[in-house]
């Protein structure tokens, strides 16, 4: 079998919508060093691919149609897949982005919780360093033994890729130092935030889900649905603030009864400056039990 026909037949078994150079140089590299694909040999003289051979057949696939530059990026590392239908925004960007999932209002939608439609797309993925970390770690087990001769054959590493709009849908990629708690969609290259951590995101940043109002409202309306999973993901993942947060909406304007309630107000802090809405300033208005400004103009 030849190199080129091994390398197509191997990209197309790829189950997402886009390939990157990263997942393209793996794929050449490993066919080099095993000269087989499915147990058929692969007629290649050379120990292992260097840079020269990769860029060759990255032209060959391009010239030939089974890979076409993807359009909908500026970045010159992603690549369209032949035969493949345009998947939407949230598949791509968790393909091109392996640390990233999808967030914040955007996650809200996905699990029927608000029914607004973003005109942005909210994921969220770790800081440049830290992901740069990731990335080291995940070259590392991806190439195991091999990665020390990968990288001095000048094979394309996993870089972190600029995405501020995809297919000019903007994208609002946000770092938090929070691991985030997400799940895998089933025959889908999306990942989205768990619905107890998106109910954790709305007290953290709620200028990202629609603001204060929308997410009290979000409460209200299904707070009760998942409460379980509120409140293992704020005893869990929780900072003191997230469980004052949390425990005086569903105490004080809920009406809710819950025994970790007791527990969550014993991080009330007097004298503190803490508010109800992260993303707005100070107000007078009080919660003496929770030790809360009440920061937040009441829809009318």
């Amino acid at each position: 079998m030849k190199i080129l026909k091994a390398i197509t037949l191997a990209v197309g078994e790829l189950e997402q919508p886009v390939v990157t150079s990263y997942q393209l140089g793996l794929i050449v590299f490993g066919l080099y060093k095993t000269k087989s694909y499915k147990g058929e040999a692969i007629n290649i003289q050379k120990t292992h691919a260097e840079a020269a051979i990769y860029n060759k057949i990255s032209r060959q696939l391009q010239d030939e149609g089974i890979l076409t530059m993807y359009k909908g990026l500026p970045a010159k590392s992603v690549f369209s897949l032949l035969g493949r239908s345009h998947d939407s925004v949230e598949d791509i960007v968790c393909t091109v982005d392996p640390f990233g999932y999808i967030s914040h209002l955007s996650a809200m939608e996905y699990h029927g919780l608000t029914n607004r439609m973003p005109s942005k797309l909210f994921m969220s993925s770790p800081a440049p360093k830290k992901w740069t970390e990731f990335a080291k770690d995940k070259m590392g087990k991806d190439l195991d033994e091999d990665i020390d001769i990968y990288l001095q054959n000048g094979l394309p590493v996993l870089r972190r890729t600029k995405l501020e709009k995809v297919n000019r849908k903007e994208i609002h990629r946000y770092s938090s130092v929070h691991l985030g708690a997400y799940k895998n969609i089933k025959g889908r290259s999306m990942r989205v935030s768990t619905i107890g951590r998106t109910f954790l995101d709305m007290l953290r940043n709620p200028e990202l889900c629609g603001g204060i109002n929308h997410v009290l409202e979000i409460y209200e309306n299904h707070a009760e649905s998942y409460l379980k999973l509120i409140i293992n993901e704020v005893n869990l993942h929780g900072a003191p603030i997230d469980k004052v947060r949390a425990g005086y909406i569903m105490d004080e304007r809920l009406k809710m009864n819950f025994d970790e309630l007791n527990e969550w107000v014993k991080q009330a802090q007097r004298g503190g400056s803490r508010k109800l809405d992260a993303s707005s300033e100070y107000e007078s208005r009080w919660s003496e039990k929770w030790c809360l400004s009440l920061n937040v103009i009441e829809s009318v």
